[in-house]
């Protein structure tokens, strides 16, 4: 545990580079529009692409909306008036990954030059309506967006490194979607074997398992932590952070991003600056103290729900 104090750790989720001129408020202003992301009622397809713009202010929620909208529309009509769930599934994964006159020919695929999302522009909804070509964060959101719409019973789920949709038909039972390989039915056991994982962390549930609304709202907003430890708001991090691991105590993921973010404060504040201990003013002292126990907390409470540093690595 001592050396994660001063290594910032990826996991599920690429970190993202910092978009210039973006989240410059304060942690204070700040956690209100974080804590609004779970309002109740509210869309996670909204959700998503406030996050894109707390990001990115570039980015176009009103037109990916719009969009998004129309082509519900047009798989509505493909699948007929009278589709059960299970034809409008099929419907769905025939637009997204088939090409024909719907979608203009030109089929929505994955992107296996940055599988992972590792930049950032590439986690925008609105690059992957562009460009066709998404990741494994991009790719089950639209999927997700798109089932909702169609009144299909849809969540996220977690694995390493990945984030999947899970499913539930007419009958009640739930199924694992792979949006990244055309919406095709996975197990679990797939999963386990392609991203290792822990028993314990499948038994606690942060991977594998169908995620509740706020859940979901919780890993979305997770790459606004990521853009701002990269961009070195650390404060910013932690009172994001906390917001989501509110609404998520169980998540992961979050507990680690916080604790990367208290080991950057620390860096910033003491690396190469001190060459004794007694050399550290007793105010900033008393603080790195905190942040080192902050940081220690939030792994140990994601390590205890079963995560390791090295899930969803394979030798």
């Amino acid at each position: 545990m001592k050396l994660l104090c001063f290594v910032i750790l990826a996991f599920c989720l690429p970190v993202a580079p910092v978009f210039a001129q973006s989240a410059k408020a304060g942690s204070t202003e700040l956690a209100p529009a974080v804590e609004a992301l779970f309002a109740p009622g509210r869309d996670l397809l909204d959700v998503k692409l406030t996050v894109d713009s707390m990001v990115d202010p570039s980015a176009n929620a009103q037109a990916v909306e719009a969009e998004i909208a129309r082509m519900a529309d047009a798989i509505r009509i493909m699948a007929g008036e009278t589709a059960r769930s299970a034809e409008k599934l099929t419907a769905l994964k025939r637009y997204l990954y088939e090409g024909g006159d719907w979608n203009g020919k030109k089929p929505f695929q994955y992107d296996l030059d940055d599988p992972l999302g590792e930049k950032p522009a590439h986690r925008l909804l609105q690059r992957y309506l562009t460009t066709r070509r998404g990741n494994c964060i991009t790719m089950p959101i639209l999927f997700l967006a798109l089932g909702q719409r169609l009144g299909l019973t849809m969540t996220l789920a977690e694995a390493p490194l990945h984030v999947f949709v899970k499913y539930t038909d007419d009958d009640g039972a739930v199924w694992n979607l792979e949006a990244t390989s055309g919406g095709g039915f996975t197990r679990d056991v797939w999963y386990r074997q392609k991203l290792p994982m822990s028993d314990k962390a499948v038994e606690n549930g942060i991977y594998l398992r169908p995620l509740s609304h706020d859940e979901a709202a919780a890993l979305m907003a997770s790459f606004l932590v990521e853009h701002q430890i990269e961009a070195g708001a650390f404060e910013e991090a932690i009172a994001t952070a906390d917001v989501l691991l509110r609404h998520y105590p169980n998540f992961a993921y979050g507990l680690v991003k916080k604790g990367s973010a208290y080991s950057g404060l620390l860096r910033r504040e003491l690396a190469g600056k001190y060459t004794r201990m007694e050399d550290i003013p007793p105010d900033l002292k008393a603080k790195a103290d905190r942040w080192y126990a902050e940081n220690i907390e939030a792994f140990a409470k994601a390590e205890a729900l079963g995560w390791r540093p090295q899930d969803g690595q394979t030798q």
